[in-house]
């Protein structure tokens, strides 16, 4: 506890202690990196201390949608009145989750059942279930062509599926298992990696063809994926050696690599700070600042046991990590820069 005191203000504490009242396992400390993030609360999670996964958010409702890959559930946390509103049963061993606005829907990707679930937002009910390919995980969507990516791990493939309907259009074979996908507003294309074979593929929503595979140099387990599409730039996360990889979409080269978090997974993006998260199943997170083309190490330090997942709300720049177990249950812990009031 000594750890946190020393972050606050005498107001600050009075309102920490406060949080301490309505949970009893807020505040609790944890290093974060360089002295960037404070810790603002923990907040017990439902269910049983077993492992979570992805994490989507969407701001205008105020809804974090929370995979709880050890409990088959999706559990829905309201951010601004910090509470869990919603607990979704029966998502076999969910691994990701992607809201789509436009939609008022959530997808989640069900592995044990090799399918994809959609969830209405507002309802919190299943709506539909659709046949994938082996091993779903990591979900993007291209907002033109009104269809989902899914990429299937252990099967080799990326599934498409058509939101409009909820059916499977297309399966696109890539070869070797297949880490997350993203989509490109620049291009509009979508960008997978395939992580036994240190390659970026890039495929064409429109047609559904891959139009290229990039070897991106040094890759090693290139699971972790996010687009700078202003920037047109890919940073790719290793976890077989722990390196963050930013490949330049223009040359399709690699400009340059950092160490980071020990078995890096999940990546996230404040946009308001240019912030890049960097998750790992470590317990450590590695930040980033993005200037235009220019990346910036801004620390690496243990955040919390099994902190592999992390959303963003790049407005508030509160950061939200699901952690499988503290002291016998599953929190939040959410987080915020240390130079700013919260």
């Amino acid at each position: 506890m000594l750890s946190l005191v020393l972050h606050f203000s005498r107001r600050s504490m009075l309102r920490a202690f406060l949080f301490v009242l309505w949970f009893p396992l807020a505040c609790q400390s944890a290093e974060l990196p360089s002295g960037l993030l404070n810790t603002l609360l923990d907040v017990p999670l439902p269910g049983h201390p077993t492992r979570w996964d992805y994490v989507t958010f969407d701001p205008p409702s105020h809804q974090l949608f929370l995979a709880h890959l050890g409990d088959d559930t999706v559990v829905v946390f309201d951010t601004q009145k910090l509470h869990v509103i919603a607990t979704i049963p029966q998502v076999s061993q969910v691994h990701g989750v992607l809201y789509i606005p436009d939609l008022h829907r959530l997808y989640a990707s069900a592995t044990g059942t090799n399918e994809v679930v959609a969830i209405n937002s507002e309802t919190h009910q299943i709506v539909a279930r659709i046949p994938v390919g082996n091993h779903p995980d990591g979900l993007t969507y291209a907002p033109m062509e009104h269809e989902l990516f899914v990429s299937d791990e252990h099967g080799g493939t990326e599934t498409v599926i058509d939101v409009l309907s909820n059916t499977r259009t297309a399966t696109i074979p890539l070869q070797g298992q297949i880490g997350n996908s993203q989509y490109d507003s620049a291009s509009g294309h979508v960008f997978v990696n395939l992580q036994t074979l240190g390659q970026l593929a890039e495929i064409d929503p429109g047609s559904h063809q891959v139009l290229a595979r990039y070897p991106i140099k040094n890759a090693h387990g290139n699971h972790g994926l996010w687009i700078d599409s202003a920037h047109q730039l890919a940073f790719v996360a290793c976890s077989d050696d722990n390196t963050l990889i930013v490949f330049d979409l223009k040359s399709h080269r690699t400009s340059a690599m950092f160490p980071v978090a020990h078995d890096p997974d999940v990546l996230a993006y404040d946009s308001g700070l240019n912030w890049l998260y960097v998750a790992g199943e470590s317990g450590e997170v590695s930040l980033f600042q993005i200037h235009e083309r220019t990346v910036t190490p801004l620390g690496t330090a243990w955040l919390g046991p099994d902190a592999h997942s992390v959303a963003v709300d790049s407005t508030t720049h509160r950061a939200w990590f699901p952690l499988q177990n503290m002291k016998g249950r599953s929190l939040l812990r959410v987080t915020y820069p240390a130079t700013m009031p919260h």
